[in-house]
């Protein structure tokens, strides 16, 4: 076996099962706020298009994408970001979610013939980052995210030295999990940094179309470079997804966008990595990255869940309204799996230890102390479990 898989630490779920396995709740339904899986309903008309393109389960598709796929990423990337329409065919790569995308990235773009690579990481983080670094025989380094620094990058916790070992920087915006937006002036600092060490920025942007302003949408990586004058996206590529915009975390379908030429290169590892895009799933997906009115309606839902929750929790824990995205990161007053245990003990309400999501970096875990709540049940639900929290904590 690969020894580089000793590096792997178990996931975020296996560790929130290993916590709770001999906790004995209250005989109350349970309600679970600890993954972040969208649970609302299928858009009729992705149902429809699935139903409609049986036959492409007939051929093989091309890693690449179809035409006219690429074609609709690109208007639609036009449409929401203000921006000219990336080229189709060299700046647009349909992906099987963006986190198969996010994890091969690394393995195509890193090159340890100079050393042991530095892939520089958000924390708290997505998983999947510090995974793909550590399989592509690369060492990941931290930059926390925490309250004293309005849970923005601290750039100067690396020194240049690490910085001229970075060549891939793992950004989130918005954040999972706590939900904040880069500013214009945050993306021209790390654009700055990147032509200063010639690292690539992998932008992840799954959570873009879930906000709650809408006349406000979150800033996109491309959006920032274009504002800044930064033709043909030097070092840039952006990851995105259907998952939480459409509510089809299942159908497993995204897009990778940016720097032409990295593009071509890692089209030329996932040609032998085997993942193309099953043209059924093309043809669903054609239809999503259309349509607008499904999405408004998704944001409305998850709207009505915060404006809901957000106030109850105010009230007994210190949390704040996100920028975007679906989850609240909640501080506790105490140590935060002591918190979920208890929680669960006497609310069957199940919530993720924010440790879980993070590293010790810089002589802190910045995750410990929180805890991440995911409003992805319907509204009733998540009501049902911000009340029991207040009666719990009052």
């Amino acid at each position: 076996m690969n020894p580089l898989l000793e590096r792997l630490q178990p996931y975020p779920f296996e560790k929130l099962r290993a916590l709770l396995k001999d906790v004995t709740p209250v005989e109350l339904p349970p309600i679970r706020l600890s993954i972040g899986e969208p649970q609302h309903a299928t858009p009729p008309l992705v149902l429809e298009a699935i139903q409609n393109a049986f036959s492409g389960l007939a051929v093989y598709p091309s890693t690449q994408g179809c035409d006219a796929l690429r074609q609709t990423i690109a208007e639609w990337l036009s449409r929401r970001y203000g921006i000219p329409a990336p080229d189709p065919v060299s700046q647009i790569l349909p992906v099987n979610g963006s986190r198969e995308a996010l994890f091969s990235f690394a393995q195509a773009v890193l090159d340890n013939s100079r050393g042991t690579p530095l892939v520089a990481c958000p924390n708290p983080f997505y998983q999947i980052y510090e995974g793909a670094a550590f399989l592509a025989g690369a060492q990941p380094v931290f930059l926390n995210q925490i309250p004293e620094n309005n849970f923005g990058f601290d750039l100067d916790s690396l020194s240049p030295e690490e910085w001229a070992r970075v060549q891939l920087f793992y950004v989130c915006s918005p954040g999972n999990p706590t939900g904040r937006v880069l500013s214009l002036d945050e993306w021209r600092e790390l654009f700055a940094l990147s032509d200063r060490y010639g690292f690539i920025i992998a932008s992840d942007e799954c959570y873009s179309e879930i906000y709650f302003d809408e006349t406000q949408p979150p800033l996109g990586a491309l959006e920032a470079a274009h504002k800044l004058g930064r033709d043909g996206y030097p070092r840039l590529v952006v990851f995105s997804s259907l998952s939480k915009r459409s509510s089809v975390p299942g159908l497993r379908s995204g897009f990778v966008a940016g720097d032409a030429t990295i593009l071509k290169g890692f089209l030329k590892y996932r040609t032998y990595h085997g993942c193309a895009m099953s043209m059924t799933v093309q043809s669903a997906s054609i239809a999503a990255w259309q349509d607008e009115a499904h999405v408004i309606e998704n944001r409305a839902l998850y709207r009505e869940k915060f404006d809901a929750v957000t106030p109850l929790l105010e009230s007994v824990l210190d949390v704040k309204h996100p920028d975007a995205g679906f989850y609240l990161w909640a501080r506790t007053s105490g140590d935060d799996t002591a918190f979920t245990r208890d929680l669960l003990a006497a609310t069957n309400v199940t919530v993720l230890p924010g440790q879980f999501l993070a590293r010790e970096a810089h002589g802190r875990n910045a995750g410990h102390g929180f805890v991440r709540i995911a409003l992805v049940a319907p509204v009733q639900e998540c009501v049902s479990a911000a009340r029991r929290i207040v009666e719990y904590l009052n």
